[in-house]
C-alpha cells in the first residue's frame, strides 16, 4: 500500500521548509522510526525482538518431514511471470497447450497457462485503471434518483441504497480532491529535487538512487543541499531500500487513482473488456496476459506466500512447496463483483486449495454473487484469506467488502480468514495505524508494516498494508497443508486462529489515532498475531477431516 499519510505529513513539512534557510530546513525534517530489518515478518519475538510469525522454529519443527505441493491462487493485480523468485513456483495448467489459441481443457479459458486475466480484452489490452465502486454506482443511479426525495420515493429500498451510495461518493470525491491538492505539489517537488540529485550524482535522466547514494553527493549549493534533505526524509518514511523512481511511481499511481474518482472514465470497462458487469451471464471474457504495468502488487503478494527459499536472492517466502495460480481481477481502483466471483470459481475449479484476496471496497452492488462464490469455495473445501482493509476503521460498524456476513443472515464462514496488519515491535505501535479492525469481523493480525517482498522486473519493495498481512497468513495456511494435507479448510482456519495467542493487556494506539489507546486484544476476534510455529504444533496433533 502506498503510504500517502506519511508522505503527506513529511512532504507538506518539507515544502514549507524549501523556502527557509538551510539550517531551519535541517531542523524541520520530521523524525521517523528506525526501519525494521528486511524479512522481520518471519522473525521470532523472543529470538529476534521483532514480532514476526516465528518461521525459523516452524521449519526446525518440520525437519525430516515430507511435504506435498499446494496450489494457492492470488486474486490480485497480476504477476511478473519472469520474476526469478517466482518463475519456478507458478502453477501450470498441464491440460492446456501454450499458445495454440484453443481451449484444450474445455474450462472456458483459452491458453490459461498460469492463470487468467478477468480485466483483459482483445489485442492484449487490460482495464487496469478504474475508479471506485461508489463513483461507478453514483453515476449509474443519479439519473433515476437525484431528484427523488424521501417523501416521493416509490422503491424505498433502492432509494435508501442510493442515499448510502451518494454519502460515500461525496466523502470519496471530497477526499480525493483534497488529497490531490495536497499531493500534487509534493509530486512536483519530488520530480524537481530528484533531477537535481541525479545531476549531482552524474546519473542519466532515467537513473535511480537510494538513500545510501545520497552520501556521495558533493553539496555545491543550497539547492542541492535542500534536495538531499528532502530525499533523506522521504526515504526515512518510505523505506531506505526504495529507489526515487519507485517512490515517484507509487505516488503517480496514487494520484492517478484519485483522478479516476474526480474525472472517471466510465466507459473503459465496456471499451476494453466488452462485457456487461451487471450481468452474471457466464459468457467468457478476459485474456491470459498476467503482467501489465500494475503487476507490482500481485507480484509482491505472491512473493510473500512462496518466493523461493534460501536461494541467495530476493526474499524467503513463508511456504516452501506451493504453486502460485495468478488471477488478475484487481485494477488500480475498485474491483468488480463479477470479476471476483468468477475468479473464485476459476481458482476452485482449477485446483486451488487456498485463495488469497488482498483487496476490498466500500460498496458491493452484487454482493449476492460474492456470497455464492464464498459458499461455493466452502462446498469444495477451499480456504479464502482476505485483507481486512487499510482505512483504519472498525469493520464491525462500517463493513468492508467482500465479507462473510451473507445476505441470507448467516455469517462468520468456516473457510474465511480476515486479517489485519501488525507492526514489528511489541508496544503501542503494534497495530498498523492504517489497518482496519473489528472484534467480530477481523479474525487475526499478521505483519503488514514495512514488509519487504519481491517486485516486478527483478526489483524489491518495502510497503505497508493488510494486503501483505493476508498473503503471509495464506502462506502459513499453505505450509500447514503441505505437511498435513488432510486438514480441511475449516481446520486450517481453526488452527491459525487458535495459535494466535491473545495479547490481552497490550495497550496500543487504535488505528488512525495518535492519542487513543486500546487493548490490542480488542481489535480482532483472536486478539493475537499469526504464529507459524504454534500453528504447526497444533496441526501435528489434529486429525484431518479431508479425504484426498
Amino acid at each position: 500500500m502506498f503510504n500517502y499519510r506519511n508522505l503527506l505529513i513529511t512532504g507538506t513539512t518539507l515544502l514549507t521548509a524549501l523556502t527557509l534557510s538551510q539550517t531551519t530546513f535541517a531542523q524541520v525534517i520530521p523524525p521517523s522510526e528506525p526501519e525494521p530489518p528486511k524479512g522481520w515478518q518471519l522473525m521470532d519475538l523472543k529470538e529476534n525482538g521483532f514480532y514476526g510469525i516465528s518461521l525459523k522454529p516452524a521449519y526446525l519443527f518440520l525437519q525430516g518431514k515430507k511435504s506435498k505441493p499446494v496450489v494457492i491462487a492470488t486474486i490480485d493485480s497480476g504477476i511478473d511471470t519472469l520474476q526469478k523468485d517466482l518463475k519456478s513456483i507458478l502453477w501450470t495448467n498441464t491440460k492446456e497447450i501454450p499458445g495454440n489459441g484453443i481451449d484444450d481443457d474445455h474450462n472456458g479459458y483459452v491458453d490459461d497457462i498460469h492463470g487468467w486475466n478477468f480485466l483483459g480484452g482483445p489485442d492484449g489490452k487490460a482495464d487496469f485503471n478504474e475508479t471506485t465502486e461508489e463513483v461507478r454506482e453514483y453515476n449509474k443511479l443519479k439519473g433515476k434518483f437525484e431528484n427523488i426525495t424521501d417523501t416521493n420515493a416509490v422503491d424505498k429500498k433502492q432509494y435508501a441504497y442510493w442515499k448510502r451510495v451518494k454519502t460515500i461518493y461525496d466523502s470519496t470525491v471530497n477526499k480525493s480532491r483534497t488529497e490531490t491538492e495536497q499531493l500534487q505539489p509534493i509530486m512536483n517537488a519530488l520530480m524537481v529535487t530528484s533531477g537535481y540529485i541525479k545531476r549531482g550524482l552524474s546519473l542519466p535522466a532515467n537513473g535511480t538512487f537510494k538513500q545510501a547514494d545520497l552520501v556521495k553527493l558533493k553539496l555545491a549549493n543550497d539547492t542541492l543541499t535542500q534536495s538531499k534533505y528532502v530525499w533523506e526524509s522521504i526515504f526515512s518514511q518510505e523505506g531506505t531500500n526504495k529507489t526515487n523512481a519507485a517512490i515517484i511511481k507509487d505516488l503517480s499511481e496514487y494520484l492517478a487513482k484519485l483522478n479516476n474518482d474526480l474525472s472517471p472514465d466510465l466507459e473503459a470497462r465496456k471499451r476494453i473488456v466488452g462485457d456487461n458487469v451487471d450481468s452474471m451471464d457466464h459468457k467468457p471474457y478476459g485474456n491470459n496476459l498476467l503482467k501489465f504495468t500494475d503487476a507490482s502488487h500481485g507480484t509482491g503478494v505472491a512473493g510473500l506466500i512462496g518466493a523461493i527459499r534460501n536461494n541467495n536472492y530476493g526474499i524467503n517466502g513463508v511456504a516452501d512447496n506451493v504453486q502460485i495460480m495468478a488471477i488478475k481481477a484487481v485494477p488500480n481502483g475498485d474491483e468488480y463483483d463479477k470479476d471476483i466471483a468468477n475468479a473464485i470459481h476459476y481458482a476452485v475449479d482449477n485446483g486451488a486449495r487456498i485463495v488469497n484476496m488482498s483487496f476490498g471496497k466500500k460498496i458491493s452492488p452484487h454482493k449476492e454473487w460474492l456470497d455464492e462464490a464464498f459458499k461455493y469455495a466452502a462446498s469444495k473445501d477451499v480456504l479464502l484469506v482476505q485483507a481486512a482493509g487499510n482505512d483504519n476503521q472498525d469493520v464491525d460498524v462500517t463493513p468492508d467488502y467482500p465479507n462473510d456476513t451473507f445476505l441470507d443472515g448467516t455469517a462468520d464462514a468456516d473457510n474465511v480468514i480476515n486479517v489485519g496488519a501488525s507492526g514489528p515491535k511489541l508496544g503501542e505501535h503494534l497495530a498498523g495505524d492504517f489497518s482496519n479492525y473489528g472484534k467480530k469481523n477481523v479474525d487475526v493480525f499478521a505483519p503488514g508494516v514495512k514488509v519487504t517482498t519481491v517486485d516486478t522486473d527483478a526489483e524489491f519493495m518495502t510497503e505497508d498494508g493488510t494486503s501483505f498481512s493476508s498473503p503471509i497468513t495464506a502462506g502459513v495456511a499453505a505450509l500447514l497443508l503441505e505437511y498435513y494435507p488432510t486438514l480441511s479448510a475449516r481446520q486450517l482456519k481453526q488452527i491459525i486462529l487458535q495459535s494466535a495467542t491473545p495479547l490481552t493487556g497490550t495497550m496500543v494506539f487504535r488505528p488512525g489515532s495518535k492519542t487513543i489507546k486500546v487493548d490490542f486484544a480488542s481489535l480482532s476476534k483472536t486478539g493475537g498475531i499469526v504464529n507459524a510455529y504454534k500453528a504447526l504444533q497444533i496441526a501435528s496433533k489434529t486429525k484431518g477431516e479431508r479425504v484426498n
